[in-house]
């Protein structure tokens, strides 16, 4: 959600990032609605002015003038009640143009409609060469008794999976990994519920737009999250924090829920894109500062990339494109991680930067040093999300014998195990 009057004062600079980011949003109608509002505003104030003026008039005047006054307060308390429902009404439309309103992007992002806009910024490692015929994850996994989908399926339907033996230690460790890796880093750690009210997934911004894609349980008006995000946004809500408590750094580990609706025909094969899978997620909430928002960025961008170097992964970082970005980044980087199987590199991280997009929708403020209220900055990034980098990493560091090769920095969590 963006401040009112930064729309009221930059309109072409809205319409520009409704255009950019593909949202269906008409600003002229919000800005109506927001004229509207206001004059509605000032009318209901001066009616109960001019209310509160004939009371005290009331208690001093002679009985024809209260009699003149009764009948002036009727029409007031018809006016009022007039005004309240024009005001509640106008109110409730605007309110649903705002939450569709997206954060302007910065100037760096590539301009386009969806991921085919991308651009790669920097790439690491080299993808492994083979003396062999390598094995996809599936065959390898399916092989080795390391994951059984039919029985999964036989329960939960299509993209269901169940680990089964070491595969469920090796993510385990993975996580352990990240964990370990981002609490030396002064982030609090966090098991966060994945069961979550409606108002947590409006202020994280999941809500109204991507409804769809998420799970429902209306029995008991609650939702199953698709990331820890919701969860840590939601901490907060309505709460005034100190400014000497910023920045606020969270690694949240969640089960994670998404419906993945409209996705038909995309690689769905194996541990790729699943319903339900586990993550590690990055979560920072810092001052409303552009150049502080920034260093934080490169910051669980880095982590991110140093957790994909020890686990000997190849990747490449893009810089995400308008229309993928999503309507409350400011700035998203994608990390795209090396599948053998694809011959190329499929998604398993994204930054994002989102200035007081979430903040605003979810009234997380904060008392500067001047003693301003200001609403706080909110940054994410993926540590690790499981399956997807399972199947990245027994590809990328299979053998020739249907083994796996375990980086060293997981083997101490696998109890010095260097193959399984």
């Amino acid at each position: 959600m963006l401040d009112r009057r930064q729309i009221r004062d930059n309109p072409d600079a809205v319409k520009e990032a409704v255009r950019v980011k593909g949202i269906d949003l008409d600003v002229d109608e919000l800005i109506h609605l927001d004229r509207t509002s206001r004059k509605l505003q000032g009318e209901l104030d001066q009616a109960q002015a001019r209310r509160k003026s004939s009371a005290k008039e009331f208690a001093k005047a002679d009985d024809t003038r209260r009699a003149e006054l009764r009948a002036e307060h009727e029409e007031l308390e018809i006016q009022l009640s007039s005004l309240r429902e024009q005001l509640a009404e106008t109110t409730e439309k605007l309110q649903g143009l705002m939450l569709l309103t997206p954060m302007i992007p910065w100037e760096g992002a590539p301009v386009g409609p969806d991921e085919s806009a991308n651009v790669v910024i920097r790439t690491a490692g080299t993808p492994p060469e083979f003396g062999f015929k390598p094995l996809d994850h599936v065959e390898l996994c399916e092989r080795r008794g390391w994951v059984d989908f039919v029985r999964a399926r036989k329960v939960a339907g299509e993209r269901a999976y169940a680990l089964t033996g070491d595969m469920v230690l090796l993510e385990r460790a993975v996580h352990s990994y990240a964990l370990d890796l981002l609490s030396a880093r002064d982030f609090t750690l966090v098991s966060v519920p994945s069961l979550v009210r409606e108002d947590a997934l409006i202020g994280t911004g999941q809500f109204p737009a991507h409804r769809e894609e998420t799970y429902a349980i209306p029995a008991d008006s609650l939702y199953l999250a698709g990331t820890a995000e919701v969860a840590l946004v939601g901490f907060h809500s309505g709460e005034v924090l100190d400014h000497k408590h910023l920045p606020i750094r969270y690694a949240g580990i969640s089960p994670c829920f998404r419906r993945e609706a409209g996705s038909a025909g995309r690689d769905v094969r194996g541990l790729l894109r699943v319903h339900q899978f586990e993550k590690v997620e990055q979560f920072v909430i810092c001052v409303a500062d552009a150049a502080e928002s920034d260093r934080w960025h490169a910051e669980l961008l880095g982590t991110a990339e140093q957790l994909l170097q020890g686990l000997g992964l190849a990747y490449e970082v893009m810089e995400c494109a308008t229309g993928d970005m999503g309507a409350g980044k400011y700035r998203m980087n994608d990390i795209n991680t090396w599948m053998p199987s694809l011959g190329a590199y499929r998604e398993t991280h994204s930054c994002s930067s989102l200035h007081d997009w979430q903040a605003r929708r979810a009234n997380v403020r904060y008392r500067d040093t001047d003693g301003a209220m200001r609403f706080a900055y909110t940054l994410n990034n993926t540590a690790v999300a499981t399956p997807r980098i399972l199947a990245a990493l027994v590809e990328n560091h299979q053998t020739s014998e249907a083994q796996v090769e375990i980086p060293a920095v997981l083997r101490p969590y696998l109890g010095g195990r260097e193959v399984l």
